[in-house]
C-alpha cells in the first residue's frame, strides 16, 4: 500500500481511467489443441490493432483534452492508445503488460481459444505458471502500476491507461483498496473503459 500521505495529496475528483485495447489483428476464435493455443498466445502478444477496430466516440470524447496517456509496451495496446488519443504523448511501460497465460498440456482436447483462455487463467490462479510470472508477482506489479497512476493525479485531473483486460482489473482492485470509487465494470470486451475517482468521504 502507498504512503497515506500520497493519498491525502490527491485532490478530490481526480480520476484514473483504465481502458482495454481494441481488437487485435488476428483470428479471435479458432478451434485448436493445447500446442496450437501455445502458438496463439505468442501470436496474440505480437499482434497489433485491427485497423477496423476504432474506439467508440464517447470514449474518444472522454480523453480528448488529455495530453498524456499511459500504455503497455504491447503493440495492440500502444496502437490502441494512438488511435484513441492521436494528439497525446504516449508513455509505454512493460509494467502495464497483461498478466500472462501458459497453455495447459491437455492432450486430445480441442476447444476454441476463448475457452482455452478461461481454463489457462483458472489454472494460473491455482499455481500453473511454467516459466511465466505467477499470480503473486503479477499482484505486486498491479500494486506498483496503481501507485504510478496515482502519482500522475497528485496535482488533480485525469490519468488514462490503455492496456489489457485482466491486468486492468487487477489494477482496479488495488485502486478500490486504496479508496477509489468505481464507475463501470471490467468486462471482456474491446475498448472497455472503467473510471476510478478519488472522492473520499
Amino acid at each position: 500500500m502507498p504512503d497515506p500521505r500520497q493519498l491525502h495529496s490527491i485532490p478530490k475528483g481526480a480520476r484514473i481511467i483504465l481502458v482495454r485495447h481494441g481488437r487485435p489483428h488476428l483470428p479471435l476464435r479458432p478451434r485448436t489443441g493445447h500446442r496450437g493455443f501455445a502458438d496463439y498466445i505468442d501470436a496474440y502478444e505480437a499482434a497489433g490493432l485491427d485497423p477496423e477496430s476504432l474506439p467508440p466516440r464517447e470514449l474518444s470524447d472522454l480523453v480528448k483534452e488529455l495530453d498524456h496517456v499511459f500504455t503497455s509496451d504491447r503493440p495492440r495496446s500502444h496502437q490502441s492508445a494512438r488511435a484513441l488519443a492521436p494528439h497525446a504523448t504516449l508513455q509505454a511501460d512493460p509494467l502495464f503488460a497483461e498478466a500472462p497465460l501458459a497453455a495447459p498440456r491437455i492432450p486430445l482436447l480441442r476447444m476454441r481459444v476463448p475457452k482455452w483462455a478461461v481454463v489457462a487463467r483458472v489454472l494460473w490462479h491455482a499455481g500453473y505458471h511454467p516459466e511465466i510470472e505467477d499470480y503473486r508477482k503479477a499482484k505486486h506489479r498491479a500494486a506498483q502500476a496503481a501507485d504510478n497512476l496515482m502519482t500522475k493525479i497528485r496535482d488533480g485531473g485525469t490519468a488514462v491507461l490503455v492496456a489489457h483486460g485482466y491486468f486492468n482489473a487487477m489494477i482496479g482492485r488495488q485502486l478500490r483498496q486504496r479508496g477509489f470509487a468505481r464507475t463501470g465494470a471490467h468486462r471482456v470486451r474491446y475498448w472497455n473503459a472503467v473510471i476510478y475517482e478519488w472522492n473520499p468521504s
